[in-house]
């Protein structure tokens, strides 16, 4: 395992390596002080709107059934509410940041990554995911790192944060509802919501998922065409036994998995990078 995460520490220095950061990051702060998982962001949503029982829990069910019966604008208010303070980043935050990489997937809300590049030294861009209920036609949103909007992305950008399901800041911009997913969905399998930069950059990378779980079909799904006509080696810290459907994913994507937990991980990987 040591030399595994050597390895993989060699590869981020080289650039070779594309950090892919699910919402467990969020456990690796001190300071945890927004909805760290699917779950706690459904029970926040639904402690402040009343939804039917049976979906309280389900997050994009519960946030449709808030925009069909409240408004897209209520929605957008409670995940803002939900994601207003941003965490401090941790060290493994701060120490992929100021990595060898050039580009990082981040599947959560927060601004806590964002709030990691603009503690390393020079310019950098955020694209996020948009939702074609207020944004039809456009797939995409592109920010530089002061929050102003760039007009488009640059075709090879010093280094891009790719926020696919949205983010607090700078715009609020959320892909979180059942219809969010559905427009996304129809067209993610032809890559036409995934940028063109991200398309170019990705390919013979290898990925590593970090404070992800593939144990719905969305998360495999997003991933699956994220990571398409990368490289053929990739890896994800999976603390916990992987489910039936994960351990498939990870088969027939050939993702190896670090048996970890986060926190060990974290620890060898930055001692690794040092």
């Amino acid at each position: 395992m040591t030399d595994l995460i050597q390895t993989i520490a060699r590869s981020l220095d080289a650039g070779a390596v594309i950090p892919y950061l699910g919402p467990d990051m969020l456990s690796l702060c001190s300071d945890l002080l927004v909805p760290g998982t699917p779950l706690a962001l459904a029970e926040n949503m639904t402690a402040k709107v009343s939804v039917p029982h049976k979906i309280r829990k389900r997050l994009t069910q519960a946030a449709q059934f808030i925009e069909n019966f409240k408004h897209r604008k209520s929605v957008v208010h409670l995940m803002n509410e939900a994601f207003a303070a941003t965490p401090a980043p941790s060290p493994l935050h701060l120490a992929l940041a100021a990595s060898g990489a050039r580009l990082w997937v981040d599947t959560w809300y927060d601004d806590t990554f964002a709030a990691a590049l603009s503690q390393t030294p020079g310019p950098w861009i955020q694209v996020q995911g948009l939702s074609q209920s207020e944004h039809f036609g456009h797939w995409t949103g592109a920010y530089a790192a002061d929050g102003s909007v760039l007009a488009e992305l640059p075709a090879k950008p010093t280094r891009l944060l790719y926020k696919p399901l949205g983010s607090h800041g700078p715009a609020g911009n959320y892909l979180v509802s059942d219809s969010d997913y559905v427009e996304v969905l129809t067209e993610i399998d032809i890559q036409t919501p995934i940028p063109a930069a991200v398309q170019a950059w990705r390919s013979g990378r290898h990925f590593l998922f970090v404070g992800c779980r593939f144990d719905d079909q969305l998360t495999r799904c997003f991933a699956r065409q994220i990571m398409k006509r990368s490289s053929s080696q990739h890896w994800a810290v999976l603390p916990n036994e992987p489910t039936r459907m994960e351990a498939r994913f990870l088969q027939e994507q050939n993702i190896s998995r670090i048996d970890l937990p986060l926190t060990q991980f974290a620890a060898a990987l930055m001692a690794a990078m040092q």
